[in-house]
């Protein structure tokens, strides 16, 4: 049984935690540790303002500051009665929200790449299954281009690295480019890695293969980004698209879509037309994982074998 508290502890962490941007934080550090650099990209605000907001839920006991390596981060407290006032504040949240979404899936893409570099990169059942699934539909040796963009799983750059002669990872932030290019270096991969962190992907040529590992938006906003993915696909290209499960739920329309159906949508009216989809499950994580070409490649005839024999 938790202890009770005095009315000017409870006051405190009031105070704290009933500031917009400093709830959305404390949010995130219950999900997860978190750096400042991880924070200051899920929100979109400066790096000094995020610290601030830190400092003070710190102060008031809601966080707890955490030296790994060189890196600072942030987690909930574990001490009894703030925790216990954390998860009753949060029980009844709807992480559907859709910014609380962008916020989780912005602040896992900054930070997976970093945390895995910190601790090895020993990779993840869900890093494994994801690449597993790449390699199966198509995700061979033969091609020449490959882009990989998004959360950048381990497992799906060192499969994205052997497969095409030239690859492009784009991450979200300095610390997970530094991470992805540490991987490279220790692994022998040749690969070209960049910061981006918008819906577009700049390039001089087209892939052969595009990759998109837990994109840093969601919901009706992934739009944009697999219209931007669809538009450096080469002609007969496919792409790989890596998405949670709850970030394509819609609990707010009046008509409830399917996170399948959603998805299939989605790649729809990027011009893309989808060969596989399905749920990917490791790790806590329910992901789904799809396959598609462009639309017009996919819909091309199969030639009539009368006609290849007479040619």
């Amino acid at each position: 049984m938790i202890a009770s508290v005095a009315p000017t502890v409870m006051l405190k962490w009031l105070r704290a935690a009933g500031e917009p941007s400093r709830f959305r934080l404390l949010a995130l550090c219950t999900d997860a540790t978190l750096s400042v650099s991880d924070l200051a990209q899920a929100l979109r605000q400066s790096e000094a303002r995020v610290s601030r907001h830190l400092k003070i839920l710190c102060e008031a006991g809601l966080l707890q500051r955490l030296r790994e390596g060189q890196w600072v981060q942030y987690r909930a407290s574990d001490e009894a009665e703030p925790a216990s006032f954390v998860r009753g504040l949060l029980v009844h949240l709807d992480r559907r929200d859709p910014q609380l979404s962008r916020d989780f899936a912005a602040a896992r893409a900054a930070a997976t790449p970093a945390m895995e570099a910190g601790s090895g990169l020993g990779g993840s059942r869900l890093g494994r299954a994801l690449a597993a699934f790449a390699a199966s539909s198509g995700l061979a040796p033969r091609l020449d281009a490959v882009l990989l963009s998004g959360r950048v799983h381990p497992e799906l750059l060192e499969c994205a690295a052997r497969t095409a002669q030239r690859c492009s990872v784009l991450v979200g932030s300095r610390r997970a480019a530094q991470a992805a290019r540490a991987l490279a270096e220790r692994r022998g991969f040749a690969c070209v890695v960049r910061v981006a962190t918008g819906a577009h992907f700049e390039a001089a040529s087209k892939f052969d293969g595009v990759l998109l590992d837990h994109p840093p938006v969601s919901g009706e906003a992934l739009a944009a980004v697999l219209e931007n993915a669809a538009h450096v696909l080469a002609p007969g290209g496919r792409l790989w698209i890596f998405e949670p499960y709850e970030s394509l739920e819609s609990s707010r329309e009046r008509i409830v879509e399917h996170p399948l159906a959603r998805l299939r949508r989605l790649l729809g009216a990027a011009g893309l037309a989808c060969e596989r989809l399905g749920p990917v499950e490791a790790d806590g994580e329910h992901v789904l994982a799809a396959l598609a070409r462009p639309a017009a490649v996919a819909q091309l005839p199969a030639p009539h074998p009368r006609a290849s024999r007479a040619q």
